[in-house]
C-alpha cells in the first residue's frame, strides 16, 4: 500500500494549534485554510517562516469581507505572537540570551556590533529575514550584550532592508549569514560595516577573534571606526598581515 505524505508535519501542527489559540475570534480550521492559500496544501516548519502580519491581516480581512487594514476584531499584537510561534516561537525565545546593563562611556574603546540571529544567541540569520538583531558592545577586555531588537515591523516599512539598517543605525559593525548586494549598500550607508559568515556560530565566539583584531591587527575601517587618523591608519596597517 502506497504511503502518502500528511499534509502538515506533526511540529507544524503544533505551531498552528498554538498560533490559532493566540488570535481571538480566529478558529484552528479558519488558520488552517487561510495557510492552505498562502503557503499550498502541504505545511511544514519551513514553509511557516514565509508567513507574514500583512498575510494573515489581509486574508482574515478578505474571509470577513472587510477592506484590507480595516480592524477585523484580532489586534495586531495578536497577530505578531502568532506569526512568531508559527516561526517556531512561542510568547518568547527562552533560549535567548539575557541583556546586560550599559550605559555609554562604561567600556572605553569599544565599538557596537550587531549579530543577525534566527534564535538563542548565535549568528544564525540572513540581513534581510533574520528575527531579530542581537546587539554587543566590545572592547578588547569585554563582550557585553546590550540590547535585542526584534525585526517583525519590518514588513510594515515601504523599504525592509532600510528599515533594518536603520534599526541597528547605532551599530559600527553587522555580522550576517548573508547579505545581498542592494542591502549591503544601505547598511554600508548607513556607516555599518557588514561582515559576511556563512556559517554562523555562536555569537560569543565569532566576536572573540573581532575582539582580538581589535587589539592586534585592526585593517583601516576599524581603525576609523576607533577614531584613529587616516594617514595612521594606513602607516599601521600591514595588508599582508606579516610582521615588520
Amino acid at each position: 500500500m502506497e504511503q502518502t505524505t500528511p499534509p502538515i508535519t506533526r511540529e507544524a501542527a503544533l505551531r498552528v494549534a498554538l498560533a490559532a489559540r493566540a488570535m481571538p475570534t480566529v478558529t484552528l480550521s479558519s488558520l488552517i485554510a487561510l495557510l492552505q492559500r498562502q503557503l499550498g496544501e502541504q505545511i511544514d516548519e519551513e514553509s511557516l517562516r514565509k508567513v507574514t502580519v500583512t498575510q494573515l491581516k489581509t486574508g482574515f480581512a478578505s474571509a470577513d469581507g472587510e477592506e484590507d487594514g480595516e480592524d477585523i476584531g484580532i489586534g495586531l499584537e495578536a497577530m505578531k505572537l502568532a506569526v512568531r510561534i508559527l516561526w517556531g516561537e512561542t510568547q518568547g525565545d527562552d533560549s535567548l540570551p539575557k541583556i546586560q546593563s550599559y550605559s555609554a562611556g562604561e567600556m572605553p574603546g569599544s565599538v557596537r556590533v550587531a549579530i543577525a540571529s534566527d534564535g538563542g544567541d548565535t549568528l544564525s540569520g540572513h540581513f534581510g529575514s533574520c528575527m531579530r538583531f542581537l546587539v554587543y558592545q566590545v572592547s578588547p577586555e569585554e563582550i557585553r550584550l546590550v540590547d535585542i531588537r526584534d525585526t517583525m515591523d519590518a514588513e510594515f516599512s515601504d523599504d525592509r532592508n532600510l528599515w533594518r539598517a536603520q534599526l541597528i543605525g547605532d551599530c559600527h559593525v553587522c555580522y550576517v549569514v548573508s547579505i545581498g548586494g542592494p542591502a549591503a549598500a544601505k547598511v554600508i550607508r548607513a556607516d555599518i560595516y557588514p561582515i559576511k559568515i556563512p556559517d554562523g556560530g555562536p555569537a560569543l565566539e565569532i566576536l572573540k577573534p573581532f575582539q582580538k583584531a581589535m587589539v592586534e591587527s585592526p585593517p583601516p575601517w576599524l581603525l576609523k571606526i576607533l577614531g584613529v587618523a587616516a594617514e595612521k591608519r594606513l602607516r599601521n596597517y600591514d595588508a599582508s598581515g606579516d610582521d615588520d
